[in-house]
């Protein structure tokens, strides 16, 4: 069936506030779970809304710098974000409690010794 940009739209908020699932909607509307999954997401992109699924993750963003946050950076802060920052504290903490920092992320991540003990 081909179904309008409305109807398309109408469809994918029905699953994504789960009023019925992809697999009724399927059956529903006589088309596939893929279908299906593409109008939710065409919904979300349309409303600027984000997976009910991955809203509980916090995606990782690589500082852009390393001076000190001020206080008017954590007020405008969201919540994911404040607990992301409070967890790379707890970390950077325990690193050093450790005797070492890490510079750079993913393939250029670089352990440096805060002192010249062999940590073997």
């Amino acid at each position: 069936m081909i179904y309008t940009t409305e109807e398309r739209l109408d469809i994918g908020r029905r699953v994504h506030e789960r009023e019925i699932s992809r697999r009724v909607a399927a059956t529903e509307y006589k088309i596939s779970e893929y279908t299906i999954r593409d109008y939710v997401a065409m919904y979300r992109a349309a409303n600027n809304l984000s997976s009910k699924r991955m809203a509980h993750k916090i995606s990782y963003k690589a500082p852009v710098s390393s001076a000190p946050a001020r206080r008017e950076d954590y007020e405008t802060m969201t919540k994911e974000e404040l607990i992301l920052e409070l967890v790379k504290a707890r970390i950077a903490e325990a690193r050093l409690k450790k005797g070492y920092e890490v510079k750079g992320v993913g393939a250029d991540k670089e352990y440096i010794p805060l002192d010249n003990k062999n940590t073997k």
